[in-house]
């Protein structure tokens, strides 16, 4: 089974640059979008309802901001679409479905940098997310946690940490919040393949970062330790253009 995860940075954009024909290529049993920036009445038919795929929808009640979508070839045995939290959840920030052998948060964490109010948003969406995902593992669940966390985890994980050390999405409270994730049963999946430098997920427009490598991993599948024996691989897709992301991906027995 092969799960993929992009942040899009924008599904009416990325629908201009190949996206269609890169899923169509690519053919995952799931696929997890984030910062999708659209709502399904925005869309066309063949993004809303693709053949062969149930698709979910989260969308921002301010338009064109943040969102999440989730395809995926088998359906849900159930779908929830949110936490359960007005704040968070007018944000279109998560999408949870179960499966028959684990259960998939789709999740679009908060970016910090805008303000203090914002950076403190995030620190309490990462908490509360936290609740939710140790009471699933509580329950028995086997978790796969996907999305854009908008922090990089150690200094392994962005080009220039020194430079990026009080800056938000490398802040030392916001990664505690990824080893408190590790300490409560979950795994970075990447990191069980590939412990090289220079891996990356983010790249900034502005300065054509991605042409020099400059760039930060931001973009996680995070599994609970029960899963590992099924995990055969997990990989960047650097290759694939369209976003300032690139996709990651996930493929269990």
């Amino acid at each position: 089974m092969k799960i993929i995860s992009w942040n899009v940075n924008g599904l009416r954009a990325v629908l201009q640059r190949g996206f269609l024909e890169w899923f169509r290529s690519e053919n995952p049993e799931i696929l997890c979008l984030q910062e999708t920036k659209a709502e399904p009445s925005q869309l066309p038919a063949e993004v809303t309802a693709p053949e062969h795929y149930q698709a979910e929808f989260a969308w921002a009640q301010k338009k064109g901001y943040s969102g999440v979508a989730l395809y995926s070839r088998d359906k849900p045995q159930s779908v929830r679409i949110g936490m359960g939290l007005e704040k968070f959840d007018r944000e279109g920030r998560l999408i949870l479905a179960e499966y028959p052998d684990f259960t998939l948060l789709n999740v679009y964490f908060p970016n910090g940098k805008m303000s203090p109010e914002r950076l403190a948003y995030k620190l309490e969406f990462y908490e509360t997310l936290l609740v939710l995902v140790r009471k699933l593992k509580r329950q028995g669940h086997e978790v796969i946690l996907t999305g854009d966390v908008n922090t990089a985890h150690r200094e392994i994980d962005l080009a220039r940490p020194r430079e990026n050390a009080m800056v938000s999405g490398f802040l030392p409270e916001e990664r505690a919040w990824i080893d408190k994730l590790l300490r409560n049963g979950f795994l970075d999946s990447f990191r069980l393949f590939n412990r090289e430098p220079g891996q990356y997920t983010w790249w900034d427009y502005q300065t054509r970062a991605r042409e020099r490598n400059v760039g930060w991993r931001i973009d996680y599948f995070f599994i609970t330790e029960n899963l590992r024996p099924r995990i055969r691989s997990a990989g960047i897709l650097s290759q694939v253009m369209g976003s300032d992301h690139c996709p990651i991906s996930l493929e269990l027995t």
